[in-house]
C-alpha cells in the first residue's frame, strides 16, 4: 500500500518537472494552462484505463418461451359448421304453361325438412348462380339406329350454347358399352364443338345406361365447385343391357331370345327386380351429388308400346322426380327442339335455396324435404325430394 502511494507521488513530481522544463523551452508558443490540462488529462486517463477492472461477461440471452397456441376462435368453428351443415336445394318454378318464373324472394318460399320448417339462409338468383352440366349422349345401337342421330347432336349442341353463360361449364359423356368422358368441364363453345364431333356406333353396341349416369354423378361431385348448380342431362332411351348392376341377367335373357326360347317368368321377374334396384341406386347417387336429373328420350311416345322401353322410361322418370328434374318424351324432331328450349328455360330460372341443417342428424341419413310457395298456389314447384346427410 505504501509502495503504491510512493509510486504515485514520484510520478506526480515527474509530471511537474516535465511541465516546468517544457514550459521554459516553449514559453509563448503554447498557453501554459492548456498544456497543463492536456498533460494532466492524458496521465489521469491512462491511469484510469489501467485501474479499471475488465468488463463483465455478456449475459447469455434466455430463449423466448414458445407461445401457447390459442384455441380456435368461434369464427373458425362457425366456418366448419357452415361448411358441413349447409344444404343447397335447386328449385324450378314454372307457371301453367311451363314458363320459368323469376324474381321470387326468400319470403315467397317455405322449406320443410322432415315436416319441420327451416329458416332459409340464402336464395341464389338463377342469373347469378353458376351452372355445371354433365351431358350424356347415347351412341349405342339402341339410339343411333333411330335415324336422326345427327339431328340430336345439333339440337344438344344448340341447347348448350343457349342455356350456358360465360361462368357455366359442361362436360360430355358418351353412353355405350361403358361410359366415356369425351369432354371435361369446359365452356359452351368447347362443349358444343365437341358434341358435334361424336360419331355414332358403327356396329351393334350394348348400353350401360346406369353405369354412365353413376359416372356422371361421381364426376360432378368431385369436380363441380361448391355453391354451383349441378345438372345431369341425358339424351337416351334409358334402356340398359350391359351395366354391372344387371349384366349377368341381361346376358342370360339375350341368349334365351337368340335361341328362340322365352325366358322363364322367374328370370324376367328377377331381371325386373335388378332394374328396380339399379334405378334406386342411381337415384341415390344423383341425390348424394346434389344434382338434378333431366332426360330426353328420342324414342318418343312409341316407347309405351314396348315393355322394355316402358321400364326404361319409367326408370328415368323416377330418377328425375326424386332429384327435381323432368323426363321428357319429345314427339319427333320439331318437338325435340322444343323440349331442349324448355329445359334451357327451366335451368335459367332455377333457384338455389340454401339453409343450415341441424347438427343432431347422423351422417348418411336420408332427410326428406319439401319446398312450397304458400302465397302463389298457381305456380308449380319442382325440387328434389330429399338429401343424404354428408359426413
Amino acid at each position: 500500500m505504501r509502495a503504491s502511494k510512493l509510486w504515485r507521488h514520484d510520478k506526480d513530481s515527474m509530471v511537474t518537472t516535465l511541465f516546468i522544463v517544457w514550459g521554459k523551452l516553449m514559453k509563448p508558443a503554447v498557453p501554459m494552462g492548456l498544456l497543463a490540462f492536456l498533460l494532466f488529462a492524458g496521465v489521469v486517463n491512462s491511469q484510469t484505463i489501467r485501474d479499471l477492472p475488465p468488463p463483465p461477461p455478456m449475459a447469455t440471452p434466455k430463449p423466448k418461451p414458445t407461445p401457447t397456441p390459442k384455441p380456435p376462435s368461434e369464427e373458425v368453428l362457425d366456418v366448419v359448421r357452415v361448411t358441413s351443415n349447409l344444404v343447397m336445394v335447386p328449385v324450378a318454378v314454372t307457371d301453367s304453361q311451363g314458363q320459368a318464373i323469376q324474381g321470387l324472394q326468400i319470403p315467397d318460399f317455405r322449406l320443410l325438412e322432415e315436416g319441420k320448417q327451416q329458416e332459409i339462409a340464402e336464395l341464389g338468383d338463377p342469373e347469378q348462380v353458376p351452372l355445371d352440366i354433365a351431358l350424356l349422349f347415347d351412341v349405342s345401337s339402341s339410339v343411333s339406329e333411330k335415324g336422326f342421330f345427327e339431328f340430336q347432336q345439333n339440337a344438344a349442341a344448340t341447347f348448350l350454347k343457349e342455356v350456358m353463360k360465360p361462368v357455366d361449364k359442361a362436360a360430355i359423356f358418351t353412353i355405350a358399352a361403358e361410359p366415356t368422358l369425351v369432354q371435361p368441364l369446359a365452356s359452351a363453345e368447347a362443349a358444343a364443338a365437341k358434341m358435334r364431333t361424336i360419331p355414332a356406333a358403327s356396329a351393334s353396341v350394348p348400353t350401360a345406361f346406369y353405369d354412365s349416369v353413376a359416372a356422371a354423378a361421381k364426376y360432378l361431385a368431385e369436380n363441380s365447385e361448391s355453391r354451383h348448380r349441378r345438372v345431369i342431362v341425358v339424351i337416351s332411351d334409358g334402356d340398359d343391357n350391359f351395366s354391372e348392376r344387371i349384366r349377368a341377367l341381361s346376358i342370360a335373357d339375350a341368349r334365351a331370345t337368340l335361341s328362340g326360347q322365352s325366358a322363364p317368368a322367374s328370370a324376367l321377374a328377377a331381371l325386373n327386380e335388378k332394374h328396380r334396384r339399379a334405378v334406386m341406386d342411381i337415384q341415390q347417387l344423383v341425390q348424394k351429388a346434389d344434382a338434378t336429373f333431366y332426360s330426353v328420350n328420342p324414342g318418343g311416345p312409341s316407347v309405351r308400346m314396348n315393355q322394355i322401353s316402358t321400364r326404361a322410361q319409367n326408370g328415368m322418370e323416377s330418377i328425375a322426380a326424386a332429384t327435381g328434374g323432368t323426363a321428357f318424351l319429345p314427339d319427333g324432331q320439331a318437338d325435340l327442339q322444343k323440349v331442349f328450349r324448355q329445359v334451357a328455360a327451366e335451368l335459367r330460372g332455377q333457384y338455389l335455396v340454401m339453409y343450415y341443417a341441424g347438427t343432431d342428424v347422423p351422417a348418411g341419413a336420408f332427410r326428406r324435404i319439401d319446398v312450397l310457395l304458400p302465397s302463389k298456389p298457381n305456380l308449380k314447384v319442382r325440387a328434389r325430394q330429399g338429401y343424404y346427410r354428408k359426413k
